[in-house]
Order: C-alpha cells, then sequence, then structure tokens
C-alpha cells in the first residue's frame, strides 16, 4: 500500500474533466518499486472534523475485548453518483500518536500525539461522532469525534503496472 496525499489541499491536484488527477510512481511507501500487475487505487475525503477532547475517562464496559471498528455510513461521491459508502473506521497509533484509519490500515486523521499510547478503541456515538480511548498505561484518555458522516470515498478503479 502507498499512501500518496496525506492532509493534502486541492491545489496538490490535477483537476480533470471529471476528476482529481494525481501520479503515482510504481513505489511502495518504503520507495521500492513494486511487480508488476493490477493495483487497486482508492481514497478518501476528510471534511473538517470536530475534534471535542473529553478528557480523562472511564473506558466503557466491554464484555470481552473492546471493538477494533465502527460502520460509519458516508457521504455521497457526486462524480460517481453512488450511494452513501460505508467503511469500517479504525483507530491505530504508533510513536506518532493515535489517528483515525480505515480497515486495511489506510492512517486518515491524526487525533492526538501522544507517545506512549498503550491501546486504543473506537465506538459509535451516532451516525456521525465516534468516541476514541487512548490508554498510556496510567490513565486513559477520551476524544469525541463529529462530523465523520461527512467523508467521502472514491475508487479510482485498477491500474496496470508493467
Amino acid at each position: 500500500m502507498r499512501v500518496l496525499h496525506q492532509e493534502a489541499e486541492l491545489n496538490e491536484f490535477i483537476i480533470g474533466a471529471d476528476a482529481l488527477v494525481t501520479q503515482w510512481d510504481g513505489k511502495n511507501d518504503d520507495d521500492e518499486d513494486l511487480p508488476a500487475g493490477k493495483y487497486r487505487a482508492h481514497g478518501y475525503l476528510v471534511g473538517h472534523f470536530k475534534v471535542e477532547d473529553i478528557g480523562e475517562a472511564t473506558p466503557p464496559p466491554v464484555e470481552n475485548e473492546p471493538a477494533t471498528s465502527v460502520k460509519v455510513r458516508l457521504m455521497p461521491n457526486p462524480l460517481a453518483h453512488d450511494k452513501r459508502s460505508i467503511i469500517d473506521l479504525a483507530v491505530g497509533f504508533d510513536n506518532d500518536g493515535i489517528y483515525l484509519q480505515t480497515m486495511d490500515e489506510l492512517p486518515l486523521f491524526m487525533l492526538s500525539e501522544a507517545p506512549n499510547v498503550t491501546r486504543a478503541f473506537i465506538t459509535k456515538k451516532s451516525e456521525k461522532s465516534v468516541d476514541v480511548w487512548q490508554d498510556d498505561g496510567a490513565s486513559v484518555h477520551q476524544f469525541r469525534i463529529s462530523n465523520v458522516d461527512k467523508m467521502m470515498a472514491f475508487d479510482c478503479g485498477e491500474f496496470d503496472l508493467k
């Protein structure tokens, strides 16, 4: 997988007749050439989320393990004339912090720059918002992210890499 544009502005793209156009050099995120074959491209337009820092909190009770993802209904893509897509939204973390991502680990939005997170999980608050908890082993911190329904999915189709 390769992320071509993250937190990009519209002026970073070429505007085509019915789509935004970008280039891919056939490399992965480690700058290695990928083998010839068919590749599929997709993307997400992430709107302006409203992030509310709830503060230190007790995680909600769970019977087993917390959910790893929640289903979110997105805005329809007017270019594709499609219905509202549904994606599985997850939460990920690394040494840089905690972020929203798709289930296939495409990072969408950096939420917090907490460096010592040991676990994180997500719950659906409503059709338009999710709650995210980050745990650093000493305390649990909660965030509410609204306007998640303002994201839009794009399917760019298949590409032949030769």
